[in-house]
């Protein structure tokens, strides 16, 4: 069933770094990405909004990052919130969106939805974390070509070399040939958490324990800077879960990942009526 809002229901763009940061600390694990973002160099490129429930307190956020395709859509809050934000703030007509199951009713007959990528959220500190031992050394801008190619990243898409020198990267090498790598997604000193990312070995070199080696090495030197460090892996990948776990991290919770797109004008709108109905004569253009 989708989710009506009040129209006592208060949203607006919102560009006051505190007033963001004050309603994701509410669930600052669950907010990691976004807590991320919200000093990093690409703040310039995020639109935040907020929702206002009918005593005026904020009951919804959503961030939505430029620059990137799809767009990165963040909701956390309120479904109602939520929904009254994608009415009337942030309006992306595609989106690859990061939430909850809670949200998909606010979504339902604004967006079409693509099938859901189920993600754990799982998040370490210095009093869970067990570090894992191995030969991973720090990357640097000199490393960009080889990690680019370990990522099967071709000349146009791939990273810069500042994403090395301004992120924390380990990598794992077999005579000399760089095979395994871990790094960041993003680092916020001033909310004391980090988010790992980018956890890959080459498919020849798997079962050796390397991404367990240099996702160590990342988390260790991420605690010596913040409190909390977190990471999503798919759920369904049993053997990436329980080499996180072995360095100590743990579930905080699920997260739904999905493309979704904007449905256009008026028939956006009948086309839920017209689903329930399911009159067999109206089909989809394909």
């Amino acid at each position: 069933m989708a989710v009506a809002t009040s129209p006592r229901i208060r949203a607006r763009a919102v560009d006051d770094r505190d007033e963001d940061a004050a309603f994701q600390r509410r669930d600052r694990l669950y907010a990691a990405y976004a807590l991320g973002d919200l000093d990093g160099p690409t703040r310039g490129r995020v639109a935040w909004a907020m929702a206002y429930d009918v005593a005026g307190r904020p009951s919804a956020l959503a961030m939505l990052h430029d620059g990137l395709v799809p767009l990165p859509l963040f909701l956390m809050g309120a479904p109602d919130g939520c929904r009254a934000i994608l009415e009337h703030v942030l309006k992306p007509r595609d989106a690859y969106l990061q939430g909850t199951e809670l949200h998909e009713a606010a979504l339902r007959d604004i967006y079409d939805l693509d099938a859901p990528t189920l993600m754990l959220r799982m998040v370490v500190d210095r009093s869970t974390f067990v570090p894992f031992e191995g030969p991973a050394e720090r990357l640097t801008s000199a490393n960009i070509d080889e990690l680019n190619r370990l990522y099967q990243l071709g000349f146009r898409a791939g990273f810069p070399g500042s994403v090395l020198d301004d992120g924390v990267y380990y990598g794992v090498r077999v005579a000399d040939r760089l095979v395994s790598a871990a790094g960041t997604h993003a680092i916020n000193p001033t909310e004391r958490i980090a988010v790992v990312g980018n956890v890959m070995t080459h498919v020849e070199f798997r079962g050796n324990d390397f991404a367990k080696m240099v996702t160590s090495a990342v988390t260790a030197e991420l605690l010596d800077r913040v409190d909390d460090v977190a990471l999503n892996v798919h759920a369904d990948n049993e053997p990436a879960v329980a080499a996180y776990t072995r360095l100590g991290y743990r579930t905080h919770c699920q997260l739904t990942e999905r493309l979704v797109r904007r449905r256009a004008g008026g028939w956006g709108l009948i086309r839920p009526i017209r689903e329930a109905m399911r009159i067999p004569w109206q089909r989809e253009s394909k």
